[in-house]
């Protein structure tokens, strides 16, 4: 018989896909300035400083699910943004790529909590008012794919 997840369990849970999230962004603005697959990008994320506190179950499935269905995701963002995804600043694509991917197939993630870290990651990295940005694509998108919800 299981235990139920305790409360300390849990915060350790969403602090190791935090770092998971923020490793995601670093790797997909380096990828975007220089392509290639995302097992290497995967592994030479962990191999960070912060490698060790991320969720690496996690941080492989936003990698992987974001490159392999970048043309997708670019389009969905490029519908709900006020120009294409390739003219978006690097963070701000990372940000909502992370988004949109969470808000479309990561179910178990609430909405709010999908918007509120990719607009924490844009305000941490991004440009000054970039977050403000990041925020009303995201909510426009989980009035799509979260109607039930918003």
């Amino acid at each position: 018989m299981s235990t139920p997840p305790t409360k300390a369990r849990m915060n350790r849970g969403s602090a190791m896909r935090a770092v998971a999230r923020k490793l995601a962004l670093q790797a997909l603005y380096s990828w975007q300035l220089n392509p290639r697959g995302w097992p290497e990008l995967m592994q030479e994320f962990l191999e960070t400083e912060d490698g060790p506190r991320a969720d690496r179950e996690y941080l492989q499935l936003l990698l992987e699910s974001i490159c392999t269905d970048i043309v997708q995701l670019d389009e969905a963002i490029g519908g709900w943004a006020d120009r294409p995804s390739a003219e978006l600043d690097p963070i701000e694509r990372a940000a909502l790529l992370i988004g949109v991917l969470e808000l479309r197939s990561q179910l178990e993630v609430p909405y709010r909590v999908a918007i509120s870290e990719a607009v924490s990651l844009a305000r941490r990295f991004g440009a000054t008012d970039g977050h403000k940005f990041v925020n009303a694509v995201l909510d426009r998108a989980a009035r799509t794919l979260r109607p039930h919800e918003t």
